[in-house]
């Protein structure tokens, strides 16, 4: 197995573990209360990181820096991370893991958007459809089942703040680096994460955490989070962003395996269903890029 396949399939497991890690924090902490408190560790992790290893400037250096950080701090981490912690009380692991696969389908549809001269063709609709297909099998509707519903509607949510984050993220005039821009943006969304979990009455004064709690909390901050994003961008610089794009479907089953080892989580077969719908839909809305990645590779 060459390196870049060792760093994929170690950061698919990696983050795959947030997900247990997270639904595990959560009997201790209130879950946007849990996303703060995540991020306030992140930060510093990160910013130590960029600090040791000398990654340029620290202080953002104007538009250009302070832009990704604004969308970023308050799409990718603080919406995002909000609604997918809330949602995770009430779905297993896996099946919030594969409600995210949907970023890489709904990211290009969301672009072309903001930007109309760039269209959607029929294959690429049809993706859509298919992804949309995938998300009713895995969210699997059920009247009388209100928290599990509202559970997907939630984690459905954060995928959509978290593209409307990649797509409102301009990095191209920023002066700071990946990393102390990474600690930025944490540093943000763990400010604003902190100000939703006091208007929700989630007080740290009311938390009575416990060992293991902590433990997980430490856990989720510093290896799925500031470990997991210095690997990732390794990894993006490396391959590209289609083929690091695929991680998104190589997380579920680790989820999957960590959330039935450490929390007895079980699946039924329309999850699988769904995450075969979902793999399809990102085949056929980014085929175009696959297929000239795939040419690079081969040439």
């Amino acid at each position: 197995m060459n390196r870049d396949a060792l760093g994929f399939l170690t950061l698919a497991s990696v983050w795959g573990t947030a997900f247990v890690a997270t639904k595990a924090a959560l009997a201790t902490f209130p879950p946007v209360l849990l996303a703060a408190l995540r991020f306030d560790i992140a930060a510093v992790t990160l910013f130590a990181i960029a600090t040791v290893a000398g990654d340029g400037q620290l202080r953002p250096g104007g538009r250009g820096d302070l832009a990704p950080i604004l969308a970023g701090g308050a799409f990718s981490i603080g919406l995002h991370h909000a609604l997918l912690f809330t949602g995770q009380q009430y779905v297993p692991s896996a099946v919030a893991a594969t409600l995210l696969g949907l970023i890489p389908v709904l990211t290009p549809v969301a672009a072309r958007v903001l930007r109309p001269e760039e269209r959607l063709d029929a294959v690429g609709a049809a993706g859509v459809l298919v992804g949309f297909g995938g998300l009713v099998l895995i969210a699997n509707p059920d009247p009388g089942n209100l928290s599990a519903n509202l559970g997907a509607a939630f984690v459905f949510g954060s995928a959509v703040a978290w593209v409307a984050g990649a797509v409102t993220t301009r990095e191209d005039d920023a002066t700071l680096g990946p990393l102390a821009l990474q600690a930025w943006m944490a540093a943000v969304g763990a400010l604003l994460l902190h100000a939703a979990a006091a208007l929700l009455g989630q007080s740290p004064a009311a938390v009575d955490p416990t060992m293991d709690g902590v433990a997980w909390l430490v856990y989720l901050a510093v290896v799925p989070g500031a470990g997991g994003f210095l690997l990732y961008f390794r990894l993006l610089d490396r391959l590209g962003p289609i083929r690091a794009g695929l991680l998104e479907y190589a997380i579920p089953p680790f989820a999957a395996l960590f959330g039935f080892l450490v929390l007895g989580e079980t699946l039924g077969a329309n999850t699988a269903w769904g995450f075969a719908c979902v793999l399809v839909a990102f085949i056929l809305v980014q085929r175009a890029p696959i297929r000239a990645a795939l040419r690079r590779r081969i040439g």
